[in-house]
């Protein structure tokens, strides 16, 4: 873990456009040693991430707006204030419900999520063209898609 203190203030950090939302990292892998990082997104209404599972674990904290999350099986509505843990090897899913975008805090321990995060954004630019690209990164980042339906 680094040693060294780390402040990100607003609008600093990689915006990355992952999927219709906008994802920026408030800690890095590199500056804890890998062991966590810290993101928030913002997520226009019917934007998120499809059901999917990888061997980590993630917690979400919906700081404003609202997020349909799918956890295990399980469907919940997250209002501001509201946190939910999806642990790891768990099928989740989320998507942006109000009409405002939502904002929301991801933490994900043992930080894997952004080296995931940085090759989408880089590659998929059109779903579902760009279909495939997704399956394939998410298959090198142990990020596992659920079949639809």
């Amino acid at each position: 873990m680094s040693n060294q203190a780390v402040i990100t203030r607003q609008g600093e950090g990689d915006a990355l456009r992952i999927l219709g939302t906008q994802t920026r990292f408030l800690c890095t892998a590199a500056q804890t040693g890998n062991q966590w990082s810290l993101m928030e997104v913002t997520l226009p209404k019917g934007s998120g991430a499809p059901p999917h599972a990888h061997p980590w674990g993630e917690a979400y904290y919906v700081v404003s707006g609202e997020v349909g999350f799918l956890v295990g099986g399980e469907r919940h509505l997250m209002r501001a204030g509201d946190f939910l843990y999806a642990p790891a090897d768990t099928e989740h899913a989320f998507e942006g419900q109000s009409d405002t975008p939502a904002r929301v805090i991801i933490f994900d321990a043992p930080a894997h999520a952004e080296t995931f995060f940085r090759e989408v954004d880089a590659h998929v630019r059109n779903m579902p063209a760009d279909l495939d690209k997704m399956l394939a990164i998410g298959e090198r980042h142990q990020v596992r898609f659920s079949p639809p339906g």
